[in-house]
């Protein structure tokens, strides 16, 4: 019996409060965990090429359990793409740890011990995939990165082909593909060395919303077979709400609000969380939100005093311009870092 991804209606995508099956046991282990990472880029700037630091990601600490679908959120430019690039090893953090499996993770290679346990989902499957290699020889790369035999790189990459729906495609090349094929492709090619941990960095933004709609059915469908934890990445609330158990916030390389998905979407407790959800088409959620927020968020090479977000606050005390906020839980399992809560 072959299995192949069921297909909701393109409207699924906005019903984020819909029951979903839990494949994560009560307190799962963790399989990726990060303490206190930061992530600095230096700059050059000017006639005079001053250089500057920019403050990627700040002090950020979470836990991945293994099964679990941890979503990512925030406005363009926060630093949620390179937190999942520190999530994987493909970049090393300025300073902190990223432990997988209780050890630190190595860089992203063929030689390290992680490879092939840790994947990623790029936003863009276009440029994600060699457009000179065939469907069957992007699938199996990671596995010949693991100096597997031809035999089972065949066996495993046909098997992923007709488990995202496309089977007897593999010697088609990209540009023989639509948009949301391409992107089954680059789920195929991350599932195929059965890691323990893919990162998806906004990888249905770039698709239709019926074609969102199957991709992400796709990502649940696998996780149902595969087991793999997600990291799942994306500005999209409605997604969010609809792939994620849990929810983590992120604000100007800081996470401001963790909470289990439900709680976040009914009694978001940071201002930054409800202008997020405020953001979303009206009549979405069960509880109206203030307005958004004016303004830009202040540049990362020039941070705030303080809270980073009271410049936007609209519940902003003076404590907030000159002391950072500490975690507070506001109910179980539901944290922030916000003076006034």
């Amino acid at each position: 019996m072959k299995w192949r991804p069921s297909i909701p209606p393109a409207s699924c995508c906005n019903t984020v409060l819909r029951s979903v099956m839990t494949i994560m046991p009560p307190q799962a282990p963790s399989a990726l965990a990060l303490k206190n990472v930061t992530r600095l880029f230096d700059l050059r700037q000017g006639f005079f090429r001053e250089r500057k630091t920019l403050t990627a990601v700040n002090r950020v600490s979470f836990t991945l359990r293994r099964g679990e679908c941890l979503g990512l959120v925030g406005e363009s430019g926060c630093g949620k793409s390179t937190l999942g690039r520190l999530a994987c090893g493909l970049l090393s953090p300025s300073s902190g740890r990223v432990l997988f499996d209780g050890r630190p993770l190595p860089r992203a290679g063929a030689g390290s011990w992680a490879a092939g346990r840790i994947q990623m989902v790029f936003q863009d499957p276009s440029s994600s995939l060699n457009p000179r290699r065939s469907a069957y020889a992007s699938i199996a790369e990671p596995l010949a990165a693991r100096n597997s035999s031809r035999a089972e790189q065949k066996e495993k990459a046909e098997a992923m082909l007709a488990a995202v729906g496309l089977e007897g495609m593999g010697s088609r090349y990209p540009h023989e593909f639509s948009g949301g094929q391409r992107q089954r492709i680059a789920v195929a090619r991350a599932l195929v060395t059965h890691p323990d941990v893919v990162v998806c960095d906004e990888p249905v933004s770039s698709l239709d919303a019926s074609v969102q709609a199957q991709t992400l059915n796709l990502l649940r469908d696998v996780q149902e077979r595969f087991g793999p934890a997600y990291l799942f990445i994306s500005h999209d609330m409605a997604v969010v709400g609809f792939m994620c158990e849990r929810v983590l916030v992120m604000y100007l390389g800081q996470i401001v609000e963790d909470a289990p998905r439900d709680a976040l979407f009914t009694n978001a407790a940071h201002p930054y969380s409800q202008a997020l959800l405020a953001s979303a088409p009206s009549g979405q959620w069960k509880k109206e939100f203030p307005p958004l927020l004016a303004g830009e968020p202040p540049s990362p090479l020039a941070p705030p005093a303080g809270c980073p977000f009271h410049p936007r606050c609209p519940k902003a005390a003076d404590v907030c311009r000159v002391e950072a906020p500490d975690w507070k839980e506001t109910a179980p399992g539901q944290r922030v870092r916000c003076h006034r809560p």
